[in-house]
């Protein structure tokens, strides 16, 4: 594996570039949250309206619902959700400028392909590990469809928030190249 980069949001395309499967990332600055309530109504109020509740070009959504905070916290645990779930609605925000997204799992051939078109990456967060990576979340602001609860849009703001490319604009997926190659292993009995 590589080393750890450092990379800040806003994402422009020069950091997207020099991105590939497998690099381990800890990612700083402004990252928004949304899960699939989110999405689907982000996208109907766009039909509509012609816009977001923020701006997207340049950013990054992690797909978290985090838990409530505990006294002296600023937020619960904060894991990340199964990304495909978002699949549909995840090449259209890449065609209106979003650079990033974080989840856990696997993407569908529609997103893999947004990725390389509009220059976008595809983090995977550690799962199983929501309350460590909270730590890392450093303020968070509601700023969109406080009704949805933990499904609301968020403004976070992250420190050194650890991640792996999952997958690049150049057709890398670390999910397939790791299951070719621990298909060629032979165990002896």
């Amino acid at each position: 594996m590589s080393d750890v980069k450092k990379i800040t949001t806003p994402l422009t395309d020069e950091i997207i570039e020099d991105l590939r499967a497998g690099d381990r990332v800890l990612l700083s600055g402004y990252v928004y949250t949304a899960r699939d309530a989110a999405h689907k109504r982000m996208l109907e109020e766009y039909e509509k309206t012609g816009k977001l509740p923020f701006d997207v070009k340049g950013q990054v959504i992690y797909y978290v619902g985090p838990t409530p905070p505990k006294p002296g916290q600023i937020i619960g645990s904060a894991g990340p959700t199964t990304a495909y779930r978002m699949d549909k609605y995840t090449p259209k925000l890449h065609e209106l400028g979003l650079k990033g997204t974080i989840g856990k799992g696997w993407r569908g051939t529609e997103v893999k392909e947004a990725l390389k078109k509009y220059k976008a990456v595809y983090f995977a967060a550690y799962g199983g590990t929501a309350a460590l990576l909270s730590k890392h979340i450093k303020s968070v602001e509601i700023i969109a469809y406080e009704d949805l609860g933990p499904e609301a849009i968020r403004k976070l703001y992250f420190e050194d928030f650890p991640v792996i490319v999952a997958n690049d604009i150049y057709g890398g997926d670390v999910f397939e190249e790791g299951q070719k190659k621990f298909r060629k292993l032979e165990i002896d009995p």
